[in-house]
């Protein structure tokens, strides 16, 4: 055995491709390979390729006549491609930009993929990466752009923007109680330069006896502050119909999501989409003739289990949704 070569948590050495992916670990993995039931020569679309750790797995199961299709916005995925694409034991395609934009791209490509799936939020390596302005446990410049070559910062949005405007995107994207305040003391300490003169601002926002207990005071600002900055909630909503439209029938869709405001939409989509007659209920017959278009491959949400959330932390908010594409006139549960 190399004594250079990376190891698995079992003793045997890691393949090349394993070696290559092994700095992320993905969350849910497992579950969301099953849940998507890759087989060989099948077509993914993986919407944020990340660190590409959901890649590897589904690689693996789609094989040499499969294609696996990465996008992400984060210029720095593209070298992580790169390297996986080098040692995949599939084709590989890579589509540089926000999934919305990239499944647009693969709209006018014609491409219809069997699964698509999507692990929203930002990766580990972000947050990691200290310099990118994401973390508030670092000082570090007023990022937070997932995609570099974007002009708007968060310098710009904290500098620039109005107090009520501030404040109104502290409530809706990081449903923050005490968005007035934070909002009041950003806009008092203007010109803001760093992420600790940001963190300085927002816990002098809070009152003092909000300070402790539920998690560090600027958690939901600098959520809601990187929602904001990335246009995420928008290229979600953009996104959910197109990655839809393109599947096959029989073809499977999965997210995974880290807060409610990313889960919400996931779950009354595919809801929508499971829902057969939407006739008024004082009708004693269905007139609309209204059929499903999905199959929930999961009632409720899946959840990382104990072993994972102890082996990584970050897992512990994750929630898991799919559905299977109906074909038309196909019933639930009928395999295409």
């Amino acid at each position: 055995m190399d004594r250079n070569r990376p190891v698995a948590t079992n003793g045997r050495a890691l393949s090349p491709l394993e070696a290559v992916m092994s700095e992320h670990d993905p969350v849910l993995v497992e579950e969301l390979v099953s849940l998507l039931a890759p087989e060989p020569g099948q077509t993914a679309v993986d919407c944020t390729f990340g660190g590409g750790g959901h890649a590897r797995r589904v690689a693996e199961l789609i094989g040499p006549e499969g294609t696996l299709i990465g996008i992400d916005r984060d210029p720095a995925a593209q070298e992580r491609f790169n390297r996986f694409a080098a040692e995949a034991p599939c084709r590989t395609l890579f589509v540089s930009s926000d999934f919305a934009a990239g499944l647009r791209a693969l709209q006018g490509e014609g491409i219809r993929p069997d699964m698509v799936y999507v692990d929203l939020g930002m990766s580990s390596m972000q947050v990691d990466a200290y310099e990118r302005g994401f973390s508030y446990s670092y000082d570090a410049p007023l990022d937070m752009r997932m995609d570099t070559r974007q002009d708007f910062t968060a310098a710009d949005l904290v500098n620039e923007w109005p107090e009520s405007r501030i404040a109104q995107v502290l409530r809706r994207f990081g449903e923050e109680r005490h968005a007035g305040g934070i909002a009041r003391e950003i806009v008092s300490r203007r010109p803001l330069a760093s992420t600790g003169e940001l963190v300085a601002a927002i816990k002098a926002g809070v009152p003092a006896s909000a300070r402790f207990g539920g998690g560090h005071p600027a958690k939901r600002s600098f959520q809601a502050i990187r929602i904001a900055v990335n246009g995420e909630l928008e290229a979600l909503n953009e996104a959910l119909p197109l990655a839809w439209s393109q599947l096959k029938p029989g073809g499977r869709f999965a997210a995974i999501s880290f807060h409610s405001l990313e889960d919400r939409p996931v779950k009354q989509f595919l809801a929508a989409k499971a829902r057969g007659c939407v006739c008024p209920p004082e009708l004693p017959v269905c007139v609309c003739g209204h059929e499903p278009e999905a199959e929930l491959l999961t009632r409720r949400a899946v959840s990382p289990g104990a072993e994972e959330t102890e082996r990584n932390p970050r897992s512990r908010s994750a929630h898991l949704r799919a559905a299977r594409k109906i074909a038309a006139g196909q019933p639930a549960g009928e395999k295409s």
